[in-house]
């Protein structure tokens, strides 16, 4: 099992493609395991001569659990909030960041292009924010800044993102069913993902951890670092932001409120896509992603 301690905590991990390459890290979403990184998206990536490194981010997958936190208290810090107070959460995205700086330090990667999407889209903005000298280039897709002015979710993604699924435990096709469903309201209208690919995906992400208080954690980071655009505003990295024009859960005004904070970023909106990464756009990604690779060259 390939861990390694990274800003005091054990990270799982897996690198792909030539050590020589240029490296990319991918960072995943809330919640999301690194295997939520298609193995057919990385390949197109390590095609190009790339060196791809993803990994399980804090409680999650097979990384560090913080058990000791216990489950975060979402109207309490709700509450901190409104009252201008500072809330008490476990840990914050730049805790989260951290750890991706720790493990390109156990790598030995000095430099990578950094590529997040969802909440490890802000994972991302905040490496290239607060350690601008570990970042060759950032993709940020289907994510978003903080800034409250941008719409929330829909009340059906809404619904979904805060749900309790069925105890798999108990009934795991009661699970299965509830994580489809979930699926296909945030998910691509205009690329639907086949019903028995999507079900063994669900069923793979439980079979290799099933972790759910480790979300109520990840989701007290998002909510307790506010509003991040100042931060963003001092990214210098070339940046590209890939954002579904058809998302329910991130709406395209968080990617359109991204390229806007961060200095010369370009936006991409990509019709008919929700908040998952289907097998068709795995090209197209991948080639906006070589778009802003090239430029971190050029301007090298």
């Amino acid at each position: 099992m390939p861990t390694i301690t990274a800003n005091g905590i054990s990270l799982y991990y897996e690198a792909h493609g030539p050590e020589s390459g240029e490296p990319i890290l991918l960072i995943m979403g809330l919640g999301a395991q690194m295997t939520r990184w298609p193995l057919g998206f990385i390949e197109l990536l390590t095609a190009r001569g790339h060196h791809v490194v993803a990994f399980d981010n804090r409680d999650c997958g097979l990384s560090h659990r913080f058990d000791e936190a216990g489950p975060a208290d979402m109207p309490a810090i709700y509450g901190a909030l409104l009252k201008g107070e500072k809330p008490n959460a476990a840990y914050l995205l730049a805790d989260m960041a951290a750890d991706a700086v720790g493990l390109l330090d156990a790598l030995g990667i000095r430099k990578a292009h950094v590529v997040g999407a969802s909440m490890g889209g802000m994972i991302a903005q905040t490496v290239a924010a607060e350690h601008p000298g570990r970042v060759l280039s950032l993709t940020s897709i289907m994510s978003t800044t903080g800034n409250p002015a941008v719409p929330p979710a829909t009340p059906e993604a809404s619904q979904r993102l805060t749900g309790v699924a069925p105890d798999p435990k108990a009934d795991i096709e009661a699970f299965l069913d509830y994580g489809m469903a979930s699926a296909k309201v945030i998910g691509s209208p205009g690329y639907p993902v086949e019903p028995a690919e999507q079900r063994a995906q669900l069923r793979a992400d439980y079979e290799r951890a099933f972790y759910p208080v480790g979300v109520s954690r990840q989701m007290a980071a998002i909510v307790a670092s506010g509003d991040r655009r100042a931060a963003l505003a001092t990214i210098t990295a070339p940046t590209i932001v890939i954002h579904g024009e058809d998302d329910p859960l991130v709406r395209k005004e968080g990617g359109e409120d991204t390229a806007a904070t961060i200095p010369g970023a370009t936006l991409h909106l990509i019709p008919g896509m929700g908040h998952n990464l289907p097998k068709p756009l795995w090209g197209p990604v991948v080639d906006l992603i070589g778009e802003v690779t090239a430029r971190a060259r050029i301007g090298a």
